[in-house]
Formats: C-alpha cells, sequence, structure tokens
C-alpha cells in the first residue's frame, strides 16, 4: 500500500463542486489518471453527499485506487476506506493507527517543517505532504513551502512526499524533480470543466519528472 503514494493525488473536497456532482467529476479524474483520491468534507454529511461518497468509494475500489478520508478516523474506519490524511489539530498518528490499525495508510500534513515529517515517520506515517508551494485558492492563507524543502526532505525522509498547493501543470514537473512522489491537486481537477483532461494532464508529469530527477541526481 505505502508503495501506492505515487502519482496524482486527487482531493474530492466537498465544498467545490454542488452535492451530486462530486463522485461524477471523480470518475473523470480516475478515467484521467489519478492514482489516489483523498475524500475531504468540512460539512455535515447530508444524504447527497453521503450518496456521493458512498459512489466514490466504489469508484476507488473499480479503479484499485486508495480511498483516504481526510481527519475523520472514525468515518475511515466505519467505510473501511485505505487511509486517512491528519492536519496539525487532528487526532494523533499512534491513535489513528490503534484505530485503523496496520494495513491502512495514515498521511500528515507538515507544511513547511522538516523536523514536523521526521516526527511523523517516527510516530508511524506511511507518507507526509508539503506546502502550500504555490497561491492555493482552496486555502488562500495557507503557509508557503519552497522547492528547496523538497530537495532536503528528499534527502532526510525514506518514506513517500506529497506536494500540494497551487500546483498546475506547467508548474508541477519541477516538484517532482525536486522530489515529489505525488502532487496533490483539488480545484485544479475537480473544479474544472473537464476533470478527466486536466488528470491526464498532470498525470503525464510523472514520466517527465522521474526522468529530470534522474539526470540531475
Amino acid at each position: 500500500m505505502k508503495s501506492r503514494v505515487h502519482g496524482l493525488y486527487v482531493i474530492a473536497d466537498t465544498g467545490l463542486v454542488d452535492a451530486g456532482s462530486l463522485a461524477r467529476r471523480v470518475a473523470g479524474a480516475l478515467k484521467g489518471g489519478a492514482a489516489i483520491v483523498q475524500y475531504r468534507n468540512k460539512q455535515a454529511l447530508t444524504p447527497a453527499l453521503a450518496a456521493d461518497l458512498q459512489a466514490i468509494q466504489r469508484l476507488c475500489r473499480t479503479f484499485d485506487v486508495p480511498l483516504i478520508i481526510n481527519d475523520d478516523v472514525a468515518l475511515a474506519r466505519e467505510l473501511g476506506a485505505d487511509g486517512v490524511h491528519l492536519g496539525r489539530d487532528d487526532t494523533d498518528i499512534a491513535e489513528a493507527r490503534r484505530v485503523l490499525g496496520g494495513g491502512r495508510l495514515i498521511g500528515a500534513s507538515c507544511y513547511n517543517l522538516l523536523p514536523c515529517a521526521v516526527a511523523a515517520r517516527d510516530s508511524g506515517a506511511d507518507y507526509v505532504a508539503f506546502g502550500s508551494f504555490f497561491a492555493s485558492t482552496t486555502k488562500p492563507g495557507a503557509v508557503r513551502a519552497g522547492r528547496k524543502l523538497l530537495v532536503r526532505a528528499r534527502a532526510a525522509l525514506d518514506i513517500p512526499i506529497v506536494a500540494i498547493g497551487g500546483i498546475t501543470p506547467e508548474n508541477g514537473g519541477d516538484l517532482i524533480a525536486a522530489g515529489a512522489d505525488a502532487l496533490a491537486v483539488a480545484s485544479g481537477v475537480i473544479a474544472q470543466a473537464d476533470p478527466e483532461a486536466r488528470a491526464r494532464a498532470y498525470a503525464g508529469l510523472f514520466n517527465n519528472g522521474r526522468k529530470r530527477r534522474t539526470s540531475s541526481s
């Protein structure tokens, strides 16, 4: 499971689109090459949102793609999701592991802090996320991270690294070359008119990014 944290990491944020349309957009993203899907819901779980979530879970199983739940360890356990992603103020990693068991992915947001990532790794996180690397419409007030952080993190960590925040098909390749294993994108895919085409543009960066990383190492 850990090796599957690679490629386009699509964040299906319920705040970006109307209830009832999220699953359709996730389907397009998966067809375009999304390798991981995170379900992010900061609202009450209405019947329409619950139906979307159930449909997204079915889609992820069909495409054999991990489904990660943002913040909510109890929901991840209830669904039998593939894992959970935790922020600074969420359940701690050790408790999430106790609840979910050893077969689930646990990711941790580490913002622009390498020591946070090292501590998360040492606590049992399967992957860490840094960002925002660019201005983000989803989280406009997020702290900013730089390319050098990815280079340092790649040298210090032996777990997958996810880059997030304002990433586009035009700027994402450089982050892969610097050390990112995955690019997390929310509005850049889910809120677009053609999520499948946008996902394909992001997914296509990874072959180029690997080549650039190899040539620079």
